[in-house]
């Protein structure tokens, strides 16, 4: 599998995939056609957003197809040179690809060689569910399993971040009650501006932060721009660039 998780679509300037036009690039390898999936948006009309999308990748040499919204979208996925999937919201993502019967053809297309690219909501759709997502739950997915590309969980736009007075939890609490309940995964916190490549068995954080790192039970890790998971180190001057302090508090 070859596989583009990102963290955002737009940069700091409200440019769209501006950062991520040469990954794009990279990933498609001289594959000039791409299936787009946009069932995250809700607010906007799907077809206003794929045209959005179509006019970034058109720069990187690809034409953006929109996926058939009838009963032919599993013919469309089995037919994919590379699959894209934008981001949104991601239980309405979850929802209209299981409502169509796209998400094991996705995941079967995907296995069997086509590139795959997604942000936010779309990357949070590659992990095994999508309990780490960031977004309000506005529809009923009818369970939270998803496409299962990869064995670790996303955190995408991830921040430790909290306002002054903001008695809410922290994102780093957030992950901390996800992981109490499901102590066998791992949690990848990506912040904005980030991506994770997956090739083979390898995934390799790209961008310009380190990312931290959670799994229950142990010390926060993290893993910085170049490093595959499961390289990562308890670093505490990238902890404290990101926010973090390691868990059992030594650094």
């Amino acid at each position: 599998m070859d596989l583009l998780l990102l963290s955002n679509s737009r940069g700091p300037d409200g440019s769209y995939l501006v950062h991520a036009l040469g990954e794009i690039a990279a990933i498609a390898a001289g594959r000039k056609r791409a299936l787009f999936i946009p069932f995250a948006a809700v607010a906007d009309p799907w077809e206003a957003y794929t045209e959005k999308v179509r006019a970034v990748f058109a720069a990187a040499g690809v034409a953006i197809e929109a996926i058939p919204v009838a009963s032919d979208a599993r013919d469309a996925v089995a037919a994919a040179e590379m699959v894209v999937i934008g981001g949104g919201n991601t239980f309405n993502l979850l929802r209209e690809c299981r409502r169509r019967g796209v998400l094991e053809p996705t995941a079967a297309r995907v296995r069997a060689g086509a590139p795959f690219i997604g942000w936010s909501a779309g990357a949070n759709l590659a992990c095994p569910t999508i309990a780490t997502t960031n977004d309000m739950p506005i529809v009923d997915p009818h369970g939270l399993d998803a496409l299962g590309l990869v064995e670790f969980q996303i955190n995408p736009h991830f921040t430790n971040a909290l306002p002054a007075g903001h008695q809410g939890e922290t994102r780093e609490k957030r992950i901390a009650e996800y992981l109490a309940a499901n102590p066998q995964r791992t949690v990848v916190g990506l912040p904005e501006g980030d991506w994770l490549r997956v090739a083979g068995n390898a995934a390799v954080l790209g961008g310009p932060h380190a990312a931290p790192v959670f799994r229950a039970g142990r010390p926060t890790a993290m893993l910085a721009p170049g490093q595959a998971l499961g390289c990562e180190t308890a670093n505490a001057a990238l902890l404290a660039a990101a926010g973090l302090a390691p868990a059992d508090g030594t650094g």
